[in-house]
């Protein structure tokens, strides 16, 4: 095990021990002092410095507190001003307009990460919210534990996995989550939230429905599959999506080593634009921009014959469908029974099907449609945040048109409307 990591003493409102044990997750701490400038002379930055959209103005006022007390002192100082604000953590998932934010950015960037007792064969920890979140599975397949190596790759802060309730290649965070501290803004109290308590579904939580504050930390529970004395290699759970049983050259349910499942996965992810990657024009996004409809039984059946459906009762697992060539692999389309019940569509194939083709862009945007992957929106270096709204309502009205289904934007929009 690690021996050393950077985490602020917090806000722990349960009273769980702790081993103490500090894992090391990246490359270093990144905190801030109060209002982030950009050239010290109190120059508030853009928010398209902040995301991986890179678009987005200046807001009024930005901070990123050092630590979980500095974190909950501002956000309390913040909501007695009675200001707007917005919570930021890594950025992936958010799209801002060009004239900013009027009101107060609070970054998130604690970090830190904490091992808790847990039964034999468990491990616990305790992430703080601005960890990134594929720094916490890096460690997690490192140290021989599995639970969320399918969702490697996930761009963002570990206090926003919860809030979207992440998902791919057969995982969801949900399946690893005990709960999260989570400071609430209607009352200014930090609490404890438990897995029911967050109401978590497909993409969703109490939190993104309208249960506003800050998640301070996150605790997982993941299997403990290290092998005692190094003696072969720690194994994943059960391989629970055909894509990648297919690209790891296994049936599904097998288990592989967890380092193994990793890269398959990370690989993957690259292949749509789906890895943030400086060299990669196709990241500079923010990751899938529609989620995949969730529609009924009956209305998925007046789709054509060839449109992929999921049953979703009981829901399952997103993942990112880059519809190669061959189209999506037949293992992972069950048939459909008789109803009634709900089904997902893919919105790649819904957008494509519309006549939108990878690449596509309006006459004279900076915004284009990933050369990679359909769902996904992307800055071609020189796009505003009216390029991106642009395109997403024309894909909007194009897809709406062809097959009455109505997308819905995944990021948070701020300041834009579709």
């Amino acid at each position: 095990m690690n021996d050393e990591m950077t985490a602020s003493d917090g806000v722990t409102p349960n009273d769980e021990s702790s081993t103490g044990d500090r894992l090391t997750t990246g490359d270093g701490l990144t905190t801030g002092d109060g209002l982030t400038t950009r050239d010290g002379l109190g120059t508030t930055p853009p928010l398209s410095e902040f995301t991986t959209m890179r678009v987005g103005g200046v807001p009024q006022a930005l901070i990123a507190p050092a630590d979980t007390d500095a974190l909950v002192a501002a956000a309390r100082e913040v909501w007695a001003s009675g200001e707007d604000w917005l919570l930021l953590g890594g950025g992936s998932n958010t799209v801002a307009s060009d004239e900013g934010f009027d009101g107060t950015v609070i970054r998130v960037v604690t970090r830190g990460v904490e091992r808790l007792d847990a039964p034999e064969g468990r491990v616990r920890l305790r992430v703080q919210a601005g960890e990134p979140w594929d720094d916490v599975v890096a460690l997690t397949v490192r140290n021989g534990w599995s639970g969320v190596e399918a969702l490697s790759g996930i761009p963002g802060s570990t206090g926003a996995a919860p809030v979207q309730n992440i998902g791919a290649y057969g995982q969801e965070l949900e399946s690893a989550l005990l709960g999260v501290d989570f400071l609430d803004a209607g009352t200014g109290e930090v609490r404890r939230l438990s897995r029911a308590d967050l109401e978590l579904g497909y993409r969703t939580s109490i939190l993104k429905r309208g249960l506003l504050g800050v998640v301070l930390t996150v605790d997982l529970e993941l299997a403990d599959n290290s092998v005692p004395g190094g003696v072969g290699a720690p194994l994943s759970a059960p391989v629970a999506y055909a894509q990648l049983a297919e690209s790891l050259g296994v049936p599904l349910g097998s288990r592989v080593p967890v380092a193994e499942l990793r890269r398959a996965v990370l690989a993957l992810r690259a292949s749509k634009g789906m890895v943030l990657d400086p060299a990669d024009p196709d990241s500079v996004s923010a990751g899938s921009f529609f989620t995949n409809p969730i529609v009924s039984e009956s209305f998925a059946r007046s789709l054509p014959a060839n449109a992929p459906r999921w049953p979703v009762t009981p829901p399952e697992p997103d993942v990112v469908i880059g519809l190669p060539a061959g189209g999506v692999h037949p293992l992972d389309i069950p048939p459909l029974a008789d109803g009634p019940y709900d089904v997902k569509l893919s919105a790649a194939w819904l957008i494509e099907n519309a006549g939108i083709r990878r690449g596509f862009s309006l006459p004279g945007s900076g915004a284009a449609i990933s050369s990679k992957h359909t769902l996904a929106i992307v800055n071609r270096g020189h796009a505003t945040a009216a390029d991106i709204g642009q395109l997403a309502s024309f894909i909007q009205a194009r897809v709406q048109a062809e097959f009455g289904v109505l997308l819905r934007p995944e990021p948070v929009l701020v300041g834009l409307t579709l």
